[in-house]
């Protein structure tokens, strides 16, 4: 019989993936993907340890969880993974008895295993319902959140299903960067690199499915080092080259990266692969030399304003997404300002920010010169002020151009159909659906804030767009 599987997934790129890889390992158990927990026997909570409020989300989570596993009399299993798993493991079993599985980011290759063992206590728990020993809901307290020391992904299956026109493609893992404000290190652990081959291979299966465009995943992308056919370490401009030769893979992004592995060689495949987009996500977080130094980031601004200026060299079409953080441990009204002129100098059409928040067992969390959460709040404002107007100009811009969209589903509307820009925005125009999957050009005739719409246009799509398409606000 079909066993049911709900996975609930919280926070970066990765945890979809992985989510998405415990899907897969579980398939031959006879797990199905359903849309609800209720309509679920088996529920995985894939948690993410880096926002605020994160381990508070995850039990609140539980907590409606624990309902559903008393109304089932006990016969559902549920399973903690991620982030918030490794960092809590023992204080979610302690917190709630009765979640099955508590399992770390590193150890999904053996769920199979600790789910074999929760079905046989949920078939104990069916067994005291049936002959009236009344209903039991407490879990079996299965943890594991070891860092093994075999690699997850030597024992994953391939992937299974039709992920769509895009897919996720984790080639790197784990940190050795140590950023005092970030728990990544203590919850991923040391940067890890999966072999050339196992990338490919998976790359041309997920082709093979009806992927076009995949997003390499990696907590430090850019410092990707793995084993290549030519018995040396290969890094992700090798990578991006040997990627863009798979026939039908039409699009190549990767997220995120880090200013300090930013090379030349990287650099200068911006401007020879056309499957490489022009959308880089590059976090600064601050332009604040003396909180870059605190922040233990390992760059200046001036440092992540030369690398803006080489890639927009190689590619002037180029656009940029960063993280910034605001009200950081010691940061001062200048350092705040410092900020905000990178921000202009530079421009974001796109970004993450967000006030500083303590994660705990980082060395940022016990700094001197916590700032006040009301001037965290006024300079978030001021922050955002700023981005919201460089998005504007941005998409206001690309009106009146013409853009290569890959098309990857139907819009709400009646005869409309969604694809992506270069630049990741949803474009939205009137055809059919044979459009999904191919790339076409579409002209813009209106942004909408974070969309845009336009008509689709006959002509060959061109490798690289023009330089009279530079993108800077």
């Amino acid at each position: 019989m079909t066993k049911k599987l709900f996975i609930r997934t919280y926070g970066c790129q990765m945890n979809v993936y992985d989510s998405a890889r415990m899907a897969d390992v579980l398939g031959p158990l006879g797990y199905a993907a359903v849309e609800t927990p209720e309509a679920a026997d088996m529920v995985i909570v894939n948690t993410c340890h880096i926002r605020e409020h994160a381990s508070e989300k995850t039990f609140s989570e539980l907590g409606r969880l624990k309902q559903i596993k008393q109304d089932k009399s006990g016969e559902y299993i549920i399973a903690v993974a991620g982030c918030v798993a490794q960092a809590e493991g023992e204080e979610i079993l302690a917190r709630a008895p009765y979640v099955d599985i508590v399992l770390g980011p590193q150890t999904y290759h053996r769920l199979p295993e600790m789910v074999a063992r929760a079905e046989r206590g949920a078939a104990q728990n069916r067994l005291r319902n049936e002959i009236g020993a009344g209903r039991k809901v407490a879990g079996l307290g299965i943890l594991d959140t070891d860092f093994p020391v075999e690699a997850k992904f030597d024992f994953l299956p391939a992937p299974t299903g039709a992920p769509g026109v895009t897919a996720f493609l984790s080639i790197q893992e784990g940190c050795d960067k140590f950023c005092t404000f970030c728990v990544v290190p203590y919850t991923r652990g040391a940067e890890y690199s999966r072999s050339v081959a196992q990338i490919v291979t998976e790359a041309e299966q997920l082709v093979a499915l009806g992927v076009r465009e995949v997003t390499l995943l990696g907590q430090n992308v850019n410092a990707y080092h793995g084993d290549g056919p030519d018995g040396t370490a290969w890094t992700l401009a090798q990578l991006a080259y040997r990627l863009a030769e798979i026939p039908g893979l039409e699009r190549i992004r990767y997220t995120t990266s880090h200013p300090r592995d930013m090379d030349d060689a990287l650099i200068a495949a911006h401007g020879d692969l056309p499957q490489l987009m022009p959308f880089l996500h590059l976090p600064v977080q601050s332009g604040s030399d003396r909180i870059l130094q605190a922040m233990n980031r390992q760059h200046t601004a001036d440092h992540y304003r030369r690398i803006i200026d080489k890639l927009r060299t190689a590619r002037p079409d180029l656009c940029l997404s960063t993280d910034l953080i605001v009200g950081f441990p010691g940061e001062s009204d200048a350092d705040f300002q410092a900020t905000l002129q990178l921000v202009r100098d530079v421009t974001f059409p796109a970004a993450f920010s967000f006030k500083y928040s303590a994660r705990p067992g980082t060395p940022a969390a016990t700094m001197a010169g916590q700032v006040e959460e009301a001037v965290k709040e006024a300079r978030l404002a001021e922050l955002n002020a700023v981005l919201q107007t460089q998005l504007t100009d941005f998409n206001r811009a690309l009106v009146g151009k013409t853009l290569p969209v890959l098309f990857e589903k139907a819009g709400r509307h009646a005869g409309q159909m969604v694809g992506r820009s270069p630049y990741l925005q949803p474009v939205h125009v009137q055809g059919a659906a044979d459009l999904i999957g191919q790339v076409r050009l579409v002209e813009i005739d209106q942004d909408h804030s974070f969309s845009l719409s336009g008509r689709l246009v006959a002509g060959p799509v061109p490798d690289v767009p023009p330089a009279a398409m530079r993108m800077t606000a």
